[in-house]
């Protein structure tokens, strides 16, 4: 990686010139992004990894700090445990997060740096899995990373508490930690996370709403302030354990953003089109609990017989509109898909222009750089 590439920015529903924007489940990840250059996904993987390796440790120490009934059902949730409290060698997750918050820190402070943001980076991962507890209680999902949900392992209540407990080990970690960024990191990530609950708040109004009474600008909006911000903040918070200047570090928070933005589109069409082979979650589920998702917004609104179709299906009680493939056809030929790979990919263009601003040097970004390629070019 030797030079910033951010490409055009096409308008909804033009082509991008020059690629096929983000691939698709089966494409095999060869489309391209308007990102950097060729994609290697073993770098990103690499750095995912020894992440895990670095955080997990951290992780595991916060977690046995917890009492016996929510330390259970927080190993439960991470993969580290069974329901009956034995161990188990389970999947915690990809660990972007705080992947972002020490190749910001290692980008712009080096390798000491690095060092001294592993309790950033894990206080960040603590708070996308009080999320996550939450949001599978709220979204009444069944399945996560290929098992039970806690909820439905634990009960409501018990999840609930177990994702409380989580935010506080979070903003405790970082209370402790005698580092000088880590009072700006603790009120940086405070700030976070309301700005976490308003969008989920949005995210569940939306339910309740008609299909033709959501735009796409309000769908935006959710999108960045319940997965944008949280990736936007991990960067920042590893540019302020490295004593980066503020523009910097607001640089690095908008690359988190608007990388953010282009997973959460991508996500979307992981919900519609996954294999579940992949995503460990029913095909078309989104679909059939009606979310209003970005591919889905964008669909409705296009004005075409497919919106139409698309709207009658949506209104449909549950057990009467549950044909899943009939709804995602309609989807593909109102233009949903295509709109959010195309802006999948605006999106990567936007972040890399914000990244350039705060590191100049593309060998320094590598790693940012290769994570938020990852993000965006996943299948599951």
């Amino acid at each position: 990686m030797t030079e910033y590439v951010t490409g055009t920015r096409p308008h909804p529903g033009e082509a991008r010139a020059g690629g096929r924007g983000i691939p698709s489940q089966t494409d095999g990840g060869s489309g391209d992004t308007g990102g950097t250059g060729a994609f290697d996904g073993h770098e990103a993987a690499a750095i995912l990894e020894e992440t895990r390796g670095t955080v997990d440790p951290a992780l595991q120490a916060a977690l046995d700090s917890l009492p016996g009934s929510m330390r259970r059902i927080s190993r439960y949730h991470f993969g580290w445990e069974h329901a009956d409290g034995t161990p188990a060698a389970g999947n915690a997750g990809k660990a972007i997060r705080p992947a972002l918050v020490l190749a910001a820190a290692a980008a712009l402070g080096g390798p000491a740096a690095r060092t001294a943001a592993l309790p950033a980076a894990a206080a960040v991962e603590l708070i996308h899995n009080f999320t996550l507890l939450h949001d599978d209680v709220m979204d009444r999902d069944a399945t996560r990373r290929h098992r039970p949900t806690a909820w439905t392992v634990f009960g409501d209540a018990d999840a609930i508490l177990a994702g409380d407990a989580l935010q506080a080990l979070a903003l405790g970690m970082l209370a402790a930690d005698p580092h000088p960024a880590s009072a700006a990191a603790a009120a940086r990530l405070a700030d976070c996370v309301v700005e976490l609950c308003a969008g989920q708040h949005s995210d569940t109004a939306m339910e309740k709403r008609g299909p033709s009474e959501v735009t796409l600008d309000e769908v935006l909006a959710m999108a960045e302030a319940k997965t944008g911000a949280l990736l936007g903040c991990a960067c920042a918070l590893g540019a302020l354990y490295a004593g980066a200047p503020e523009d910097d570090v607001e640089a690095l928070d908008a690359f988190g953003r608007e990388a953010g933005l282009a997973f959460q589109l991508i996500d979307d069409v992981i919900g519609i089109w996954g294999d579940p082979r992949h995503t460990g979650k029913p095909a078309g589920a989104d679909l059939v609990a009606r979310k209003k998702s970005l591919p889905v917004v964008a669909a409705l609104g296009s004005g075409t017989p497919a919106a139409a179709e698309l709207a009658e299906l949506y209104a449909l009680p549950h057990e009467q509109g549950d044909d899943v493939e009939r709804m995602t056809l309609a989807v593909e030929r109102a233009g949903g898909r295509e709109w959010a790979q195309e802006q999948a990919a605006d999106r990567m263009a936007r972040a890399m222009s914000e990244l350039a601003r705060a590191i100049p040097d593309p060998e320094s970004a590598g790693g940012l750089l290769s994570l938020a390629e990852f993000v965006t070019r996943r299948s599951t």
